[in-house]
């Protein structure tokens, strides 16, 4: 195989994008992909994008924000607390830049991410998206959260303390 994905998927993507380039004169690329892997450990580990290190290599500016399971309701009701789900986003815009899952059902999470990246969405816009309760997948929606936070600045805060003060 000639990519640099080894995985079942990667070469399913890749045989998409010859018979579409073939057939329609297209100019699709396979580094263009958005490539997730999962590896079936228990718990599983999934990946998709710009780790930690590469963020690093590359002097990206990059923003971290991590939800541990045993801070997700569904997590804990099912005793599977160990993990974490964790969302690199590029500073200043907050365009998602990778992610780490390690959970039970880190497989069937990364999709959520794949599909927010390949769209060129936000971690910001993940919080609008709503979460069947419980669910394990409600950790990307804390990241979400915890991101939006984030961007209160102490100025911002007061201002809205101010108006809620005066509001009553």
């Amino acid at each position: 195989m000639c990519l640099k994905w080894k995985f079942t998927h990667a070469a399913d993507a890749a045989a998409r994008i010859v018979i579409q380039n073939a057939l329609f004169l297209g100019r699709k690329r396979v580094s263009t992909l958005t490539m997730p892997w999962c590896t079936y450990t228990d718990p599983e580990v999934a990946h998709v994008g710009l780790s930690a290190e590469e963020a690093k290599q590359r002097d990206a500016a990059v923003e971290t924000y991590t939800q541990p399971m045993a801070k997700v309701d569904r997590a804990v009701t099912d005793g599977e607390e160990d993990g974490f789900v964790k969302i690199r986003v590029e500073k200043g815009s907050k365009r998602i830049l990778g992610a780490t899952i390690v959970a039970r059902h880190a497989g069937e999470m990364i999709g959520e991410i794949c599909v927010a990246m390949a769209a060129g969405l936000k971690l910001t816009q993940l919080s609008n998206v709503i979460h069947p309760y419980p669910t394990q997948a409600e950790a990307i929606r804390k990241c979400a959260d915890a991101c939006n936070r984030a961007r209160l600045t102490p100025r911002v805060k007061r201002l809205l303390e101010g108006w809620l003060r005066w509001t009553r």
